[in-house]
């Protein structure tokens, strides 16, 4: 399960072993889930984390 840029969602869709994250029947826009078969080496898994943390590090800070 992989956070990303809602505006990104349609574009990251196209990549290979990539799909919406559907929660109660409703694709989800800014999550995906990226199957096993697409993180098989640590380039493909770093490729999709990096897009998670830059993502991540957009956002701004919680309140506490």
């Amino acid at each position: 399960l992989l956070r990303v840029d809602p505006e990104q969602t349609d574009a990251l869709l196209a990549e290979p072993h990539a799909e919406a994250f559907v929660m109660r029947g409703r694709a989800m826009d800014g999550w995906l889930r990226v199957e096993a078969d697409g993180v098989t080496t640590g380039g493909e898994l770093g490729r999709w984390v990096a897009r998670g943390v830059d993502y991540a590090k957009s956002l701004p800070p919680k309140s506490r």
